[in-house]
């Protein structure tokens, strides 16, 4: 089994609290709300909300995907750090066992956020992933967030 790390940073104009709630703590009524073709809905199969349990989100009818479970390994609200693992679904195969993320949110001089993301790919065997390889998941993830903070742009009173 090999693993496979990636990281991204990007900014948002959106303070950590308030972003960390939208993209955290809210997003399975937030995501379907205001992203309904890309998922449909967000449910917890197992738990009660924090590290250890698992969530099915179903995705909209245009997805590659209909489905993933993913378990929840961290949830830090005072340092805005969340992480948790793709534990099932279509996303995976039989080359990637797991996929594991963590999403880590720092101020920024300017009042705003620095998003700072990393995916490691747990891989079957010796298969290697490629950075062209989650390239078109790295662009849906980035709509969607960039979606989330256009939400916040518009509604300041949301998620305060």
């Amino acid at each position: 089994m090999g693993v496979f790390t990636y990281t991204n940073e990007s900014t948002s104009v959106i303070p950590p609290p308030r972003l960390f709630k939208a993209l955290v703590l809210e997003a399975d009524t937030l995501i379907p709300k205001i992203a309904p073709q890309s998922v449909k809905s967000a449910e917890i199969v197992e738990g009660d909300g924090g590290v250890g349990t698992i969530k099915k989100i179903s995705f909209g009818e245009g997805c590659h995907y209909s489905y993933v479970k993913h378990r929840i390994d961290g949830l830090d609200k005072d340092n805005f750090v969340y992480s948790y693992s793709l534990v099932e679904g279509d996303a995976l195969s039989d080359k990637v066992e797991k996929i594991t993320y963590e999403i880590k949110l720092v101020a920024s001089a300017d009042g705003g956020s620095i998003i700072k993301s990393t995916s490691n790919y747990h891989t079957t065997g010796d298969v290697e992933i490629k950075e062209e390889d989650v390239k078109a998941g790295k662009e849906k993830a980035t709509g969607l967030f960039k979606l989330i903070e256009n939400y916040l742009v518009a509604n300041p009173d949301a998620y305060n």
